[in-house]
């Protein structure tokens, strides 16, 4: 038996990730080539990702301050949510709360979860403020770590911000260096076996190609897994609402201005607003729902949040969903091929890495390409289900008026399994025994970070005398502010870092 062939199709994010992630892991035992239509740009929805990332491109071997510096990237600590708990008062008093990456301190077996909820509600201080020195060092605009800290390390949890189509570009380099062959060409025929199997590509540069197994990562066009074998697609508008996203680039108003190192998420009465800085100006993109605000009503909020209307916006649909069945025959579909749900918590690029992993772990070097199907098939489907849980939760806690609101929290759009962890969640914290490591693309802190950030009630008053160590809880809350006003002094400023790395210092020192 030769080598085995895969040919991805499609370039991208998903693409470049998929070639680049699969001739890393099988180092010349299976071939990969990539083919890219040149006419066909990168969507590029979301210019974020989670802290997965850095797994991803140190895997890859991509060196961190070549990457940051070729993909106009920034570090991210998180997001900071405004406006979701309710809408601005008449007075201006606004409700704002920060989903930090870095886990909870842990003082106990416990945590210091149940001390912080049997404080008192009126005075105690925000979750992510109390339980971790992250929310002091975002809300400072410092970064994460300090120059020669080495390579995707540091003191904190980070992620990244970066330009959609330059990380491509970046990812796409490394690629061919590891021995992807890439070809430019356009398909324009799939050629199907008597068993319902891709036979062969067909190209109008390239004529047939056939593979062992194809990665359809044509985006929302899904060449392959949707038009050529007609595999189902699942939507959940009626859970996740959102359909609609106008984008846009701002520059900053002045060379040294201050760059968050978080993504806000604003939230507006149908859906919510991304504002993400990138090096050289802030991504910023108004998400909808089409059933809850017009076009027109979504580019008015659009430039009230901007403050102007000098900007080129393109619109954005999608449809929130998933196909149930990503892998068929000799096909298996990654990124938006695939699915996708919506910008939030940049859950496209972790189902992208997800993926790409599992495919590299499950794909025999003998035997049936579609052995592992079936067990794809189902990992990929709970971890679309347990996203959408995620997803929901920032939704239907909001108290706010408009009926996009309202809507989202009417108990018949909450998923069955969110609302009876709610329910149990109602008299204890959330704990890593909800959830199953290998079907979750979050932890339960995270959970944690939304559910009391939106001021969610756990009543631990029953169990009180369960937590006997209430002083020493209070002199650790104490010291975890004091690291944060420590580490925001040593910390450098996120912009600071950031030039510094692109005048040519190495993260390593």
């Amino acid at each position: 038996m030769g080598k085995r062939e895969v040919l991805v199709i499609g370039g991208g994010t998903a693409g470049w990730i998929a070639a680049a992630y699969l001739a890393r892991f099988f180092e010349g035992r299976v071939g990969v080539t990539l083919l890219e239509s040149p006419e066909i740009g990168i969507i590029g929805v979301g210019e974020g990702a989670f802290p997965t990332i850095r797994n991803t491109l140190k895997f890859l071997g991509i060196d961190e301050s070549h990457f940051i510096r070729a993909a106009s990237a920034t570090f991210k600590q998180g997001i900071r949510f405004d406006d979701w708990l309710h809408a601005p008062a008449a007075d201006g008093t606004r409700h704002s709360y920060l989903h930090p990456f870095e886990a909870p301190f842990h003082a106990e077996a416990s945590g210091l979860v149940p001390y912080w909820l049997l404080q008192d509600a009126g005075t105690r201080a925000p979750f992510a403020e109390a339980v971790t020195i992250q929310n002091r060092v975002a809300a400072a605009q410092r970064a994460p770590k300090r120059p020669g800290e080495g390579d995707y390390a540091g003191p904190l949890n980070y992620a990244y911000h970066f330009d959609a189509a330059r990380l491509a570009e970046v990812i796409a380099a490394r690629a061919v260096e590891l021995g992807v062959r890439h070809l430019k060409g356009r398909l324009t025929h799939v050629e199907l076996a008597k068993d319902g199997s891709i036979a062969a590509i067909a190209t109008d540069a390239h004529g047939a190609l056939a593979a062992d197994l194809y990665v359809d990562c044509s985006g929302f066009r899904a060449e392959l897994i949707g038009k050529a074998l007609g595999v189902p697609f699942r939507s959940v508008r009626h859970q996740l609402f959102t359909d609609r996203a106008l984008a846009c680039k701002i520059p900053y108003d002045r060379p040294d201005a201050p760059i968050a190192s978080f993504t806000i998420a604003a939230a507006h009465p149908a859906g919510w607003t991304w504002d993400i800085g990138l090096q050289g100006a802030r991504g910023i993109g108004c998400v909808w729902s089409s059933a809850h605000m017009s076009d027109a009503e979504a580019a008015d909020q659009l430039r009230a949040y901007v403050g102007h209307d000098a900007y080129e916006a393109r619109i954005i649909p999608f449809e929130p969903g998933y196909r149930p069945t990503q892998w068929v025959k000799n096909c298996v579909a990654v990124g938006l091929s695939g699915g996708f749900l919506e910008p939030l918590e940049s859950t496209g690029v972790v189902l992208i890495e997800a993926a790409v992993a599992m495919i590299a772990e499950l794909f025999p070097l003998g035997g049936p390409a579609d052995a592992p199907a079936a067990r794809f098939n189902r990992l990929m489907s709970a971890r679309y289900a347990n996203i959408i849980n995620f997803l929901k939760l920032h939704y239907c806690l909001s108290r706010r008026g408009e009926a996009f609101w309202r809507d989202n929290a009417d108990p018949a759009s909450i998923p069955a399994a969110l609302q009876e962890l709610l329910d149990q969640w109602r008299w204890r914290p959330p704990s890593r025994f909800d959830f199953l490591l290998d079907l979750e693309s979050f932890a339960f802190f995270n959970y944690q970070y939304i559910l009391y950030g939106m001021e969610y009630r756990t009543d631990l008053s029953a169990s009180r005398g369960d937590f006997p160590n209430m002083a020493a809880a209070e002199k650790m809350f104490a010291r975890i502010r004091s690291f944060g006003e420590r580490a925001t002094a040593d910390l450098p400023s996120h912009r600071a870092l950031i030039r510094e790395i692109n005048q040519g210092l190495s993260l390593a020192g």
